[in-house]
């Protein structure tokens, strides 16, 4: 049972000017999924999606002083903040690139959209299912996961480059959805990433506001 206050947007809104980490947890726990489907139905990369998703909240936190309620209801600024971000990256060299040498294996980072919404569910045998992966994926989702490190510092600790430690980690969910009939669901590994790249977003907030 979900137990967390809510809140009103007026509320939502002042309290992240204030600077409240707990404010921005609760809107990314509210308004993500959301996001990423908008996001996802652009770009048509779950990979491409998910980076998208993590500048749109970083920009959300940084500029939500600029915020005008009277021009329209939060989502909607939000959704153009996303939108922008989409486009600066669809314009971008490097996304172009990318396009052109996709290969073919990366349909598989498609999620179910019909499956996004996420409400708690229960972890079943995580660890089980984690000691099956190799040795470098199980490192890191150890690391980032159940020690709560973000991406910088599972690299520097592992002596590897960041890109790196997203690409494994990336390759470790995806190891995991295939064998979540073994008793760990889709929705779980979902889960797992959704805390990863919560933490994450936490932790690059509390740095920048230091």
């Amino acid at each position: 049972m979900d137990t967390t206050p809510r809140m009103t947007e007026e509320q939502l809104v002042e309290t992240l000017r204030q600077g409240s980490q707990e404010a921005f947890s609760y809107l990314y726990d509210n308004y993500s999924q959301t996001l990423y489907g908008v996001i996802y139905r652009m770009i048509n990369d779950d990979n491409t999606a998910q980076d998208i998703l993590q500048d749109s909240f970083v920009k959300i936190w940084k500029n939500i002083a600029n915020y005008d309620e009277s021009k329209g209801r939060l989502y909607i600024w939000m959704l153009n903040v996303a939108r922008n971000q989409c486009i600066d990256t669809m314009r971008s060299k490097a996304y172009q690139n990318s396009q052109k040498n996709q290969n073919v294996e990366d349909a598989v980072h498609a999620v179910d959209k019909t499956n996004r919404t996420v409400q708690n569910p229960e972890i079943i045998g995580l660890k089980q299912q984690v000691m099956a992966l190799k040795k470098d994926q199980r490192e890191l989702i150890d690391l980032v996961y159940f020690n709560g490190l973000i991406k910088e510092q599972a690299a520097k600790q592992l002596k590897i480059p960041t890109g790196t430690v997203k690409t494994r980690i990336r390759a470790a969910l995806l190891q995991l959805r295939k064998v979540y009939m073994n008793g760990l669901s889709w929705k779980s590994v979902k889960l797992i990433w959704n805390s990863i790249t919560k933490n994450y977003l936490l932790r690059t907030i509390n740095d920048k506001s230091a």
